[in-house]
């Protein structure tokens, strides 16, 4: 199958990220060592994985910085290598894990507790640094780790010490096994609806009427495993996560069953 069979059916940006990562992949083939993408999402992720299946390539793994990361690279590794026993080994490999890099910013104690990971990204993309280099952002009261890859450490260190919200922050590099992981808090509960469908969800999840869950939609504000969805009929399906602009991000759980009358009862995973 030729690059451009396995182009067909993708959006333009889908294509420039498919065609990054064939280009990888040949790299790897013809150098014999070991090659990383950029930070995808998770629908970047998807398609990546999907392209991989059909190719049937099979040495490659996917690395944030820890088991639960939401932003990964995608890395590509010889045949060399392809006798590592298990993912462990490969967390362990130094090769793996100089592929990423981690910058720690601890404030003072007047500021504590005040920023959140908007806040976080916002001071970083307010440098010019592209949304593909920076990995996930774990936030705690007192500061937060954030995962990069190593070519912008020295400009994003430089950087946000200038900025006037972390004049007074202690900031430094830090080996990416050192990072703090923070389990994600969630707030679980049931919700009843009259069908699966994608515009009837919205309206519970952002407690809205069905009529405004529709112009959310609309408005091109609801994700679905990360990839934006604006056909309000939709069905949703068992471990779909949903992103509603502004109101948060939840996973359909379970569903559950149904009610005496037919409705849907759903449990929902609120990231709060």
């Amino acid at each position: 199958m030729n690059k451009q069979e396995l182009l067909e059916g993708y959006k333009k940006e889908e294509q420039i990220l498919i065609a990054k990562m064939l280009d990888k992949i040949e790299e790897t083939k013809q150098k014999n060592r070991i090659t990383n993408t950029d930070f995808l999402d998770g629908y970047q992720s998807k398609i990546c994985e999907d392209i991989l299946k059909r190719i049937k390539f099979e040495n490659y793994m996917f690395f944030g910085g820890y088991s639960e990361a939401e932003r990964k690279i995608l890395i590509f590794y010889p045949e060399k290598l392809s006798d590592i026993l298990n993912f462990k080994d490969f967390l362990e490999n130094k090769s793996i894990l100089e592929r990423l890099s981690a910058i720690r910013v601890r404030l003072p104690n007047e500021l504590k507790g005040e920023y959140s990971h908007k806040n976080y990204l916002g001071m970083i993309m307010k440098l010019g640094i592209e949304r593909s280099k920076i990995g996930d952002i774990l936030v705690q009261d007192s500061g937060a780790d954030i995962i990069i890859l190593p070519e912008t450490v020295k400009y994003l260190i430089n950087n946000l010490s200038q900025l006037t919200r972390l004049r007074k922050a202690n900031i430094e590099q830090i080996e990416i096994q050192d990072i703090e992981v923070i389990e994600n808090k969630k707030k679980e509960y049931n919700i009843i609806i009259s069908a699966l469908r994608l515009d009837n969800v919205i309206a519970e999840l952002a407690r809205t009427s069905r009529a405004n869950a529709k112009e959310i939609i609309m408005q091109e504000r609801v994700f679905i495993n990360f990839k934006n969805e604006t056909k309000q009929t939709k069905l949703i399906n068992k471990g779909d996560i949903i992103t509603i602009r502004g109101k948060g991000r939840f996973k359909i759980s379970d569903i559950l069953g149904n009610t005496q009358r037919g409705r849907y009862i759903v449990k929902i995973e609120k990231y709060v």
